[in-house]
């Protein structure tokens, strides 16, 4: 459309109060303006229209029928205007929306995923939760498009300036070991701890990196049996066998009961801590289904609420 067809949005609001006030006199004084200006106002939406639009009558200003067909398409413009474009957009999780995505380890699956779709089932009924696990570069990316909403657990890597973090809380490491072990008591002494076989686990997730640096930084070597990318295979290694593990704290008490065959105790040193926090691009940032979102995922988890 050229400049000169163009509709000056502006006379949308002049057009439906024309038609609910029936008077020039009256719109201008709704509007706040002078009667030449609205005067002045319906000339342009003649000329544009080429049609009255308007034309008096004995009650007053009367629609002609394109008139009445303009005002009742500018009125729905406003209204969706006012509803769409308010400076502070709600978000309504009672409707049913796109799948949530979380990006989580699998430890952080323990940790987070069962009270995060309990909480968002109870409010959002409808909408599902998609957890997913992704590497580094993949995970900035998928954030930045849009394809995970949020990413909650240790994630190092995402401390760029696209990305925004809150802290949640802290957690540490304990050991897992067969529940008849003959190990006994609360803590391993650190002759127990070198000397027993172990089982490491090399996850995609990267909160093992920390108990591994601490190793190294200590100048401490273990005796390391198995190596394994999955936490969930440690169960039955630990649980038919002598050997220890080293786990998230919530892993052990997870893992660490009679049901499993395995039984939790703490490192012969002050245990490294991991930072729990949730991450989110800076696009999302003033989002409201981003922000309902966090206030969510901060208000189960953070110091004052960490059951573990």
């Amino acid at each position: 459309m050229s400049s000169e067809n163009k509709l000056d949005l502006n006379l949308l609001s002049a057009v439906v109060t024309l038609l609910d006030m029936g008077s020039v006199t009256q719109a201008a004084l709704k509007l706040g303006v002078s009667q030449p200006s609205m005067s002045a106002a319906l000339g342009k939406l003649r000329a544009h229209f080429d049609d009255p639009l308007f034309v008096r009558s004995a009650t007053g200003m009367a629609p002609t029928p394109r008139g009445a067909e303009v005002a009742s398409v500018a009125r729905e413009i406003l209204r969706q205007v006012d509803e769409r474009l308010q400076p502070e957009v709600k978000f309504d999780p009672s409707r049913r929306h796109r799948p949530f995505a979380i990006a989580m380890s699998d430890v952080g699956e323990v940790v987070f995923l069962p009270r995060i779709v309990r909480a968002i089932t109870a409010a959002s009924p409808d909408t599902p939760v998609r957890s997913v696990s992704m590497r580094p570069a993949q995970l900035a990316a998928a954030l930045e498009d849009g394809d995970v909403d949020l990413a909650v657990g240790y994630f190092p890597d995402l401390k760029k300036g696209d990305f925004f973090q809150q802290r949640l809380f802290m957690h540490h490491f304990v050991c897992l070991l067969r529940s008849d072990h003959p190990i006994r008591g609360t803590q391993l002494s650190m002759g127990d701890f070198l000397s027993l076989q172990h089982v490491v686990v090399q996850s995609e997730g990267r909160s093992q990196e920390i108990f591994e640096s601490y190793l190294e930084s200590q100048g401490l070597e273990r005796r390391v049996a198995v190596y394994t990318p999955h936490f969930l295979s440690i169960r039955r290694l630990i649980a038919q066998s002598d050997m220890v593990t080293t786990v998230p704290h919530a892993l052990g008490i997870e893992y660490g009961t009679a049901a499993f065959g395995l039984k939790s105790m703490e490192p012969p040193f002050p245990s490294p801590r991991i930072e729990l926090r949730q991450h989110w691009h800076r696009r999302v940032h003033k989002d409201a289904r981003s922000i309902w979102l966090r206030k969510l995922v901060s208000g189960l988890f953070n110091a004052a609420t960490d059951e573990w």
